[in-house]
């Protein structure tokens, strides 16, 4: 049975069969002649084998050292080859990335750069997932590539780029009382109607309850859903106020007769974040996906909904 031989020992053997020289292979490896001695010696009894001997000033290959010459270097070769990062065509890569987001975070930074991914990179897929509250470990696990969210995050643990603020809006049905003006409402107003809230993963978290602090006590939800998707159709059955970010907007159909105007200043600006892992920071596809999203989101500017 043969004994192992580490690949150190392989890489030693390689420069030795090279070089036929103990002085020539310790100074490539800058270690000592005596190292390299001793290196020599076990492989000789790993391989049952002396490899080099003695010939005349210097020393030559043996049958099994000639024989070993060629097959080490394409060893080396290939060694050499898993360590050197390939280029990176997006036109080439077969990949499915899962991205953890809401309806919005499909509509404001997927959906416009959709088109320019698929043209990039057409054999790149991407699986929606539901937003969870435990971003960080779902990304810790591989569980999702991405996550584009509005929450707040620990930035110590995940890695991040800022894709846009955006400012906050109240939507209501155009003979909503609110609809009169185009002011920013009131805070003590804005109260003063029964609400449509939205919620945002699986804990249900509110950003207008959350936001709110002590005021919120006076906040009547009448009902509360956790997508956009439906939010025109309840706004108009529930004659309801509703808050969401300007980038919305668009892509509520104006035949819902729908009607926009500036939401408290308290509820602030919402900033959206790309969010990954450490363990996908340095993975070229990423990178790359990355890049495309945070650029798409800064050229990309929004359009509010026609009055």
């Amino acid at each position: 049975m043969a004994l192992p031989i580490s690949p150190n020992l392989l890489v030693t053997l390689t420069l030795l069969l090279k070089t036929k020289s103990v002085s020539g292979t310790a100074l490539a490896l800058g270690v000592s002649q005596p190292s390299v001695s001793r290196s020599l010696s076990q492989l000789r009894t790993a391989l049952k084998d002396p490899l080099l001997v003695r010939s005349g000033s210097g020393m030559a290959r043996t049958q099994r050292g000639e024989e070993l010459v060629e097959r080490l270097a394409d060893w080396m070769a290939t060694t050499s080859a898993l360590l050197v990062e390939d280029s990176f065509d997006p036109a080439r890569v077969e990949r499915r990335f899962r991205v953890a987001t809401t309806d919005f975070g499909v509509m404001s930074v997927l959906l416009p750069a959709m088109a320019a991914l698929r043209e990039e990179a057409p054999a790149v897929a991407i699986d929606i997932v539901p937003l969870s509250h435990a971003t960080h470990r779902a990304l810790a696990e591989g569980e999702i590539d991405l996550a584009i969210s509005g929450l707040d995050h620990d930035p110590s643990q995940l890695h991040r780029a800022l894709l846009f603020e955006d400012e906050f809006l109240c939507v209501t049905r155009a003979d909503h009382p609110l609809a009169e003006s185009r002011e920013p409402i009131a805070v003590e107003t804005f109260l003063a109607y029964p609400h449509l809230g939205l919620t945002v993963s699986e804990a249900e978290l509110d950003r207008v309850t959350m936001t709110l602090g002590p005021a919120v006590a006076a906040r009547k939800v009448a009902a509360s859903l956790p997508y956009f998707g439906l939010a025109p159709a309840m706004l108009a059955a529930g004659n309801l106020v509703m808050v969401l970010p300007s980038r919305a907007a668009p892509h509520f159909d104006p035949a819902h007769g729908l009607s926009t105007r500036p939401a408290p200043t308290e509820l602030g600006l919402l900033q959206y974040w790309l969010l990954w892992h450490e363990r996908s920071h340095r993975d070229p596809a990423s990178q790359w996906l990355r890049e495309r999203l945070t650029g798409i989101c800064r050229d990309h500017s929004p359009s509010i909904i026609p009055e």
